[in-house]
């Protein structure tokens, strides 16, 4: 009985195919660690403010802005040289992420609600 040899440049090819698919796999577990390992701080919108109302984050941190009016739209904005945002009409119970890719000193205002302001000192 005689057997086939593999060919080399299959085995070849197949063990760069599986590896990779490991490294891609690999890839995809760290950044998925990241996402779960970044912290978020959560802001809410009630009572026609933010509260808190003054916050500290690091540099590529986001914030997860909730309305929790419960018969009020809201929209957050942020206007400066350096890092404008716009989330919109936010109907109540909707969640605005924002995420600041630049340190700096931010003020997140209501559109709808002018006297509404949230301070972030991005480091």
């Amino acid at each position: 009985m005689q057997t086939d040899p593999v060919k080399p440049v299959t085995v070849k090819r197949w063990l760069l195919s599986a590896h990779g698919a490991i490294a891609f796999v690999a890839g995809m577990l760290s950044t998925a660690a990241f996402v779960i390992a970044a912290p978020q701080i959560q802001i809410s919108q009630k009572g026609r403010e933010f509260n808190p109302g003054e916050i500290t984050i690091a540099r590529g941190e986001a914030i997860d802005i909730v309305n929790d009016d419960g018969d009020l739209l809201h929209h957050a904005y942020i206007e400066s040289k350096t890092f404008s945002f716009d989330s919109g009409d936010q109907k109540p119970g909707t969640r605005t992420m924002i995420a600041f890719p630049q340190p700096g000193d931010f003020i997140v205002r209501c559109a709808i609600h002018p006297k509404m302001k949230l301070l972030v000192h991005v480091n």
